[in-house]
């Protein structure tokens, strides 16, 4: 083996200290336009840096559409958003071949999923086989159109938003597909101060206008982030951790009450273990730190793992949640 190659790359306090200035500048230009809503910016920001996906579930209104169009715009990259409804094809997201009468041949049209940034709003309105068509690309980062493979922009990063209290003409996402998101994230009312403040951004004309240039980052430092969080160091007391959580999610009778337990279907998968590990680096960026510490892990663990325990139906019927299963595993489970 050569010698001067590194075999355990390490994050230096310079990449860490380049890394915490693109994201606090990402985080100012937030806040520019989006009052309050931290918990959101938190999630989209490690998103945002682990090369992941968001799901947004509230009710409409509270700035999910706005927020992801931020971050776009703060990243200084492409944006598209798609109205999902119950007509809309595959070939609507992500391309088709139209035939040119001019040139007797088919042409390939790219579809709006070919951005930086794709908004898919209230996805649960489309149907399976248009979710289906996301599955490719949220995972591959690439698409299939005429029998062609179309390569994803970097960095590629999907926001579905979907409204929980209209249930009539929609379709419940499957599991296979939550999966695929790294986070998902309940948005809640604004506080009271927070919805004045609101109220005066709009008056301002603030929440519409463009970010100058110098509050934007740059499509290079954001592949910057990816590369330092990938760099962010996680000990082997952390992995047996993260592993210890998920396993329990499996076998949930052997550690938490039973009570609790009969609630679930079925346990965290190996993505879960892994989406963890990574929104644990990415905090650990963010804090501008090279390693991961359990605080880390704990920290977005309902957004991280709330889509990826599957609960019965004697669940629903009785009001329990996976944040309360979830809660249960980590109280059971020795912190490092």
């Amino acid at each position: 083996m050569d010698p001067k190659v590194n075999t355990n790359p390490k994050l230096t306090e310079a990449d860490a200290t380049d890394a915490r200035a693109i994201i606090e500048k990402i985080g100012r230009a937030y806040s520019k336009k989006v009052v309050g809503q931290d918990e959101l910016r938190l999630c989209m920001t490690v998103a945002l840096i682990a090369g992941g996906h968001v799901l947004l579930e509230s009710v409409p209104g509270l700035a999910k559409t706005l927020a992801a169009k931020t971050i776009a715009e703060a990243a200084n990259g492409t944006f598209s958003r798609i109205q999902c409804t119950p007509d809309l094809l595959p070939s609507d997201i992500i391309g088709t071949q139209i035939y040119n009468y001019n040139t007797g041949s088919f042409e390939t049209k790219i579809g709006p999923v070919h951005s930086n940034f794709v908004l898919l709003d209230e996805i649960n309105r489309s149907s399976a086989k248009t979710q289906s068509a996301m599955l490719e690309a949220m995972q591959e980062h690439q698409v299939t159109v005429g029998g062609v493979l179309y390569k994803m922009p970097e960095p590629f990063v999907v926001l579905a938003t979907q409204n929980p209290i209209e249930q009539e003409g929609t379709y419940e996402l499957p599991e296979a597909q939550l999966d695929r998101f790294l986070l998902k994230e309940i948005v809640n009312y604004p506080a009271r101060d927070e919805e004045l403040q609101i109220l005066n951004y709009t008056l301002s004309g603030q929440t519409t206008s463009a970010l100058a240039d110098g509050d934007k980052a740059s499509i290079e430092d954001i592949k910057k982030l990816q590369a330092a969080a990938k760099l962010v160091a996680v000990d082997d007391s952390i992995k047996n951790y993260i592993v210890n959580v998920v396993t329990a999610s499996r076998n949930p009778r052997e550690l938490i009450d039973a009570s609790l337990a009969r609630y679930v279907e079925y346990g965290i998968s190996p993505r879960g273990a892994i989406a963890l590990m990574q929104v644990a680096q990415a905090l650990a960026l963010i804090d501008g730190r090279a390693y991961v510490t359990p605080d880390d892990v704990k920290r977005l663990r309902y957004a991280a793992l709330r889509h990826r325990i599957i609960l019965n139906f004697e669940a629903a019927a009785d009001e329990v949640h996976p944040e309360a299963i979830i809660d249960a595993i980590f109280n059971k489970i020795q912190t490092p």
